[in-house]
């Protein structure tokens, strides 16, 4: 099913923003810049590289996270490094299943979350939950 980056956008924030552990009690975004919030910040790319694989492998999907959008991110070294992703304050890479999971549902794709070790009885992140987890290779 076509959906349009403004829906995919819409319902992964709705996914995403209420576990974020950047969130304040009143449930705002609590970053200072809310613009630069890694994952909304090139949702297009987000969406484009999610949509270009077919898996249950979320390796897969990291690494077309790392090639079509980190690459661009201005948060990224040229050496591939990222020092946001280093200290787990990058929403993309903390979020990455859950964001995953959102736009394929909303495409009419599956993904079999219970496929990733030790991902499959993970509780949200939120203010209440501590940190998201980060995915690593």
């Amino acid at each position: 099913m076509a959906r349009s980056i403004e829906e995919l956008e819409s319902i992964v924030r709705n996914r995403v923003c209420g576990v974020c552990t950047e969130r304040t009690e009143e449930g705002g975004c609590g970053l200072e810049k809310p613009s630069g919030c890694a994952l909304f910040q090139l949702f297009p790319r987000v969406a484009q590289a999610i949509q270009s694989v077919n898996s249950d492998d979320i390796r897969l999907y990291i690494d077309a996270i790392r090639r079509d959008v980190c690459s661009v991110c201005q948060g990224q070294a040229l050496d591939g490094t990222c020092e946001t992703r280093q200290q787990v304050n990058c929403a993309l890479d903390a979020y990455l299943v859950l964001v995953v999971e959102a736009i394929e549902e909303a495409t009419g794709k599956s993904f079999d979350r219970s496929r990733i070790p030790g991902v499959e009885n993970v509780i949200p992140a939120g203010p209440a939950f501590g940190p998201g987890p980060q995915i690593r290779l």
